[in-house]
């Protein structure tokens, strides 16, 4: 990967979890600076995939039709094992480290997400592909959408 640091590229190039502490701590300096001095704001975190067998492109796939075991949830996500859909807790721990001390607020719907496998579309739905990076059946979504409306409330309440 190459990145850019005001319009120059970044050379020698640096390691993705590299560009991406840099592309994090740009982003919330950035935002930071340029929000109004009463915006909330809130960075949600990463929507786990679900895809076994190989990646999207490689015949893998979401056969998932029941929300995944705690057992299967960390052979699926485990840091620790490497586990095949690990991105989303990777990317959250440079999240974390990138939003401490920073005026963010963090929505966490991660770890929640990691069991509801069966919310995304899959051939047994009738689809031509098996899509785990979107969430269609109910539930889920409208779970993320009461967490944020209940951190803006209690934001509000302590103002």
């Amino acid at each position: 990967m190459l990145f850019f640091e005001k319009g120059i590229p970044v050379i020698p190039p640096v390691p993705p979890h590299v560009g991406l502490d840099m592309v994090l701590s740009h982003m919330i300096s950035f935002v930071e600076k340029k929000a109004r001095p009463t915006a909330i704001l809130i960075f949600r975190t990463q929507s786990p995939r679900h895809f076994e067998g190989g990646d999207w492109d490689q015949g893998g796939s979401c056969p998932r039709l029941q929300p995944l075991a705690p057992q299967e949830v960390e052979e699926l996500f485990s840091l620790k094992s490497n586990g095949t859909n690990m991105e989303a807790r990777l990317v959250n721990q440079h999240l974390y480290k990138a939003l401490k001390g920073s005026v963010f607020r963090i929505l966490d719907i991660t770890q929640m997400s990691e069991y509801r496998a069966d919310a995304h579309p899959s051939a047994a739905g009738g689809k031509k592909h098996n899509d785990c990076m979107h969430w269609c059946l109910p539930g889920l979504t409208d779970t993320w959408n009461d967490l944020f409306i209940t951190q803006l409330n209690n934001f509000n309440v302590r103002n």
